[in-house]
């Protein structure tokens, strides 16, 4: 008999959990990419600050309905109203209200988004290495905000319209590969006595104790009813007693989750910083350095290259130590003086600025990452939650809603501010890194003086 090929061999090693954990880690990276790429050609046409995606109340509403149908009628509907902005080019609309409305109804369905896919991978993926995984993950921001740059700026000059319906188009071809695709998976609480079934080895059953119970955690696929059974186990279990599902927890019960209050906060002026580079960075580098709008949309993109990287170190390092709050707060002391080093080096040529620009991406969007995803998902398994389930989704929307109210006001403030020099701005962004490094300080103060050495977020 013919010899296994290696790489069939490789494959087949795989069991289906693992399959299905590769395929939805690639699936919502290009969901969430999508995403951010049909929000460039708003950055690139729109005043800066208009309008921003606030995540809380889809966030609620998204804890209590099925994550797959959820994010496709978000994805679609975003898809119609970037499309329906650009065809107010095609169409020669000039109504005011027109662009308002259909901004303001596409910021509103942007938020199904987030809060959405953080949730899926977040039960896909454990603690052990949440932080590598969520920061390779990440990257998607980045990558579609490079992609939408390119988009953008290839149509921007020639017909705009195009910069908004091509990106329409692929959101809403994404949100159709959501609908037919996208696999969720529920944590489930095992409640009272539960016998577990070890398949692997004897299929001898292991009596949970009442004190692990309350930490311990099942899984099951959320298939659909057209399959065998609505839920799959990932593993063999027989419930001998359970209670009734808990309900959805409530905004007031999430905040009450130890540092969601903190870091919400901390997110919102680390967003501010962000998208304040997101909005200005090409006019900045088009005065400062002396290049066209294209050259500089383009070497824009090197700050979300740079972000790419910070994340992902984001990630290992707080994986290693064991410690989120630290991790940020490190990262956001580092960034006030390398925010100042950009504003001064900048003016010496491309070289410097391409340099600082990549720097500059990884101390910023390092804690932001680690935040609106590892932190997130920490926080939305917390153990205080006592096994219920039903919290990521809000969690997730109450953190990253609090920090797009720093991405709104970053660029207006910066519009403001710009008029009376470039320092100004910068002064201004080194002094939202400091509050952001100040609200985490009780949370450092927690890790640094706890000797358990855990991953996750050190809050009691």
């Amino acid at each position: 008999m013919a010899p296994v090929p290696p790489g069939t061999r490789f494959l087949a090693s795989f069991n289906r959990d693992q399959w299905y954990r590769a395929f939805t880690f690639a699936l919502t990276f290009l969901l969430y990419t999508s995403f951010h790429l049909s929000r460039k050609p708003i950055m690139h046409n729109s005043p800066p600050g208009t309008t921003q995606p606030h995540d809380l109340p889809c966030g609620i509403i998204g804890e209590r309905l099925p994550i797959r149908l959820y994010l496709t009628v978000g994805m679609l509907t975003s898809g119609l109203f970037t499309c329906l902005f650009g065809l107010g080019y095609v169409y020669d609309i000039h109504c005011l209200g027109f662009y308002i409305f259909v901004q303001v109804a596409n910021g509103l369905v942007q938020t199904t988004g987030w809060p959405s896919v953080v949730t899926c991978i977040g039960n896909w993926f454990g603690k052990g290495r949440r932080g590598l995984i969520m920061g390779l993950w990440n990257s998607h921001t980045s990558v579609g905000n490079i992609l939408g740059s390119l988009i953008a700026g290839y149509y921007v000059s020639s017909n705009w319209g195009l910069s908004f319906i091509v990106p329409g188009v692929i959101i809403a071809a994404m949100g159709v590969i959501c609908f037919l695709f996208l696999i969720e998976r529920k944590l489930v609480r095992k409640h009272d006595a539960l016998v577990r079934y070890n398949s692997r080895y004897d299929n001898s059953p292991v009596m949970l104790t009442p004190a692990s119970l309350s930490r311990s955690w099942d899984t099951e696929l959320l298939l659909g009813q057209e399959s065998i059974g609505v839920c799959v186990p990932v593993q063999q279990v027989v419930v001998v007693k359970s209670e009734a599902e808990p309900s959805a927890i409530s905004f007031m019960g999430a905040l009450r989750i130890p540092g969601v209050v903190e870091f919400s906060l901390c997110l919102l002026f680390a967003k501010l910083v962000s998208y304040t580079f997101l909005f200005w960075l090409p006019i900045y580098i088009t005065k400062a350095a002396h290049l066209d709008a294209k050259k500089a949309g383009d070497l824009s993109t090197l700050f979300d290259v740079g972000g790419i990287v910070g994340g992902i170190l984001a990630g290992v390092i707080s994986d290693k130590m064991g410690k989120r709050a630290t991790t940020c707060a490190v990262m956001l002391l580092l960034a006030a003086p390398t925010l100042y080093g950009f504003s001064m080096m900048s003016q010496f040529g491309l070289g410097p600025t391409i340099g600082m620009l990549l720097v500059c991406g990884g101390l910023v969007n390092g804690p932001y990452a680690l935040i609106t995803t590892a932190v997130s998902a920490d926080l939305g398994t917390h153990k205080s939650l006592k096994g219920n389930a039903r919290a990521l989704s809000t969690v997730t929307a109450i953190i990253d809603g609090t920090g797009s109210v720093g991405a709104a006001v970053g660029p207006l403030l910066a519009g403001l501010l710009s008029s009376q020099g470039w320092d100004q701005v910068f002064y201004m962004l080194m002094t939202a890194d400091f509050l952001a490094l100040l609200l985490l300080l009780r949370l450092v103060m927690k890790e640094l003086c706890s000797h358990r050495k855990r991953p996750g977020v050190s809050v009691e």
